[in-house]
């Protein structure tokens, strides 16, 4: 149950979503113009939906009904690949945002399998441990489809990069060196209806740690985002065949604040499930960021001081199991006052 001044109004309002992008280069659309329409999407929402993005329609449909199928078992069937601390991919139905449980539960798996990551948050513990997957045996082609899903999005990762990397007045490859052993992991969401939708959250609001996210949602929608201009509540209206993007924090802090971060949540309601796909695309874990040179000067010095990504991602993720005493890690938390 989230605290009375967390809970959404659930009253449907009509508002101005966030911008629309068509990331298909025609005749008529010029790559700069692309890339300003990103820039200004990124500076003003930090969220963005794009069509004509690359990854095939077909897959979309095909993941949706394997996350469908996946969930749709009973749940000591699903335990079988359940998650812990130990082994953090697989299934999960506890998990905490900001120490109150979601009204959730999720298949998390790596694009790079294994993948590599600190065993802790101390910065003197120089281990690092093997992060594997683990797949269910039901329902048949659940893998399959779930990594060329994972694929197709990882390609268009990589193009987003290069073009908010061009939107900051970079060379389009700038940022894809920090992604050489990158610890991208995609998720598959289920939000089942809910008896008191006034009172929980299918996820509580946050920002997310890495540089971009890259959502497949279904019809029924439930994302909102909180409007930077006025922080309200903005629903994200689902469009068919489009994907939802966001920049997270690792990019706030390359670009120095000039894009940012914004908090998010999910609503749920008390007669339809809900499914959605995000992919967190992650930097490897040894990567230390820190605003890029080529954007700080005397007029713009540096916001925020260096720091692991792999040690901050393994703090942030301590809370998902049990809640903490104290806030979770935050990028503030290195902010240069």
């Amino acid at each position: 149950i989230q605290s009375i001044e967390h809970r959404a109004n659930l009253d449907t309002i009509e508002i101005e979503g966030i911008p629309l992008i068509d990331l298909s280069l025609s005749h008529t659309t010029d790559i700069n113009l692309l890339v300003s329409e990103i820039g200004n999407a990124c500076k003003n929402w930090g969220f963005f939906q794009v069509i004509n993005h690359g990854v095939p329609l077909e897959l979309l449909e095909k993941i949706k009904v394997a996350a469908k199928a996946f969930f749709d078992q009973p749940v000591e069937e699903k335990r079988k690949v359940k998650r812990d601390e130990v082994n953090a991919m697989g299934y999960h139905e506890s998990e905490h945002t900001k120490n109150v449980r979601d009204w959730k539960e999720v298949f998390d798996f790596l694009i790079k399998d294994p993948s590599f990551l600190p065993a802790s948050p101390e910065t003197e513990d120089d281990e690092i441990r093997t992060l594997s997957n683990q797949w269910p045996e039901t329902p048949p082609q659940f893998r399959e489809v779930c990594q060329t899903y994972a694929r197709e999005v990882e390609k268009l990762g990589y193009k987003l990069l290069e073009l908010i990397s061009l939107s900051l007045g970079l060379p389009s490859n700038r940022l894809n060196g920090y992604f050489e052993d990158h610890t991208t992991m995609m998720r598959l969401n289920h939000y089942p209806p809910c008896p008191c939708p006034e009172l929980a959250l299918g996820v509580g609001r946050h920002k997310d740690a890495g540089a971009l996210t890259i959502v497949a949602q279904d019809d029924v929608g439930g994302l909102q985002v909180r409007r930077k201009s006025d922080e309200v509540w903005v629903p994200v209206k689902p469009t068919p065949n489009a994907l939802v993007i966001n920049v997270g924090d690792t990019i706030q802090v390359w670009s120095n604040e000039a894009y940012e971060s914004v908090e998010h949540r999910v609503v749920v309601n008390s007669e339809r499930e809900r499914f959605s796909i995000p992919v967190f695309f992650f930097p490897s874990h040894y990567v230390m960021v820190k605003p890029l040179e080529e954007l700080v000067n005397e007029g713009n010095p540096p916001k925020y001081k260096p720091y692991n990504f792999g040690k901050f991602f393994v703090a942030r993720n301590r809370s998902d199991y049990k809640k903490l005493e104290v806030q979770n890690i935050q990028i503030s938390d290195f902010k240069i006052i």
